[in-house]
């Protein structure tokens, strides 16, 4: 089989892992997919992927309920390192102003890959945030949101972060969002990777 679809193949499968490992909290084995010097941001985290996984697994043991569904991959290779955006889908569930509700937030994870003792890790995981949407469980329920605060963030994400917020997250702002600087400079620090760059970008 060709070397190349190889290396997709098994950087598809990092990313699978990443999925099925941490909604399952099954922590070991999440920490396999990590580089040694692997490096997360989420609306809601930013750091080592040690200490991501920390971070999970105290939310996972308090009941968060934060899933990952994946769709496609796209995988640029060159030599030992990768670039693979994946299409995402996030969703939470919590109370929002007592009432229970489900956020769905589209996007696609941007992945800085590189082989470490011959496999695939993810060096840098950088969430695109394209757009999300926030549901009500109990159609008979009643519910308002605090339109200012719900405009301070950034429309990919707002009404993610705004039930993160509520349940006493502390939600970074401008991550990248499907178009917009932020994104571009994501672009960017992908291709210097592929082209040798010594570290993957400047994480937000």
């Amino acid at each position: 089989m060709d070397e190349q679809l190889v290396n997709r193949m098994r950087i598809r499968e990092v990313v699978e892992n990443w999925a099925i490992y941490r909604d399952a909290g099954d922590w070991d084995r999440f920490s396999t997919v990590w580089h040694t010097d692997g490096w997360m941001t989420a609306t809601w985290f930013q750091g080592s992927a040690r200490e991501f996984i920390l971070a999970s697994q105290k939310g996972f043991d308090a009941g968060v309920s934060i899933l990952h569904f994946l769709g496609g991959t796209s995988s640029d290779v060159v030599g030992r390192r990768a670039i693979a955006q994946t299409k995402m889908t996030i969703s939470q569930r919590a109370t929002v102003h007592d009432v229970w509700v489900d956020v769905t937030c589209t996007g696609r994870f941007y992945d800085f890959f590189e082989q470490e003792h011959g496999e695939w890790k993810v060096v840098r995981r950088q969430p695109i945030y394209e757009k999300d949407r926030l549901d009500v469980l109990d159609p008979a329920a009643a519910l308002v949101l605090d339109q200012a605060k719900l405009d301070r963030f950034p429309a990919g994400y707002r009404h993610l972060a705004y039930l993160q917020q509520e349940v006493g997250y502390e939600i970074r702002q401008a991550l990248p969002g499907l178009t917009g600087p932020e994104v571009e400079l994501l672009y960017k620090e992908g291709e210097e990777w592929l082209a040798g760059s010594a570290s993957p970008g400047s994480p937000l």
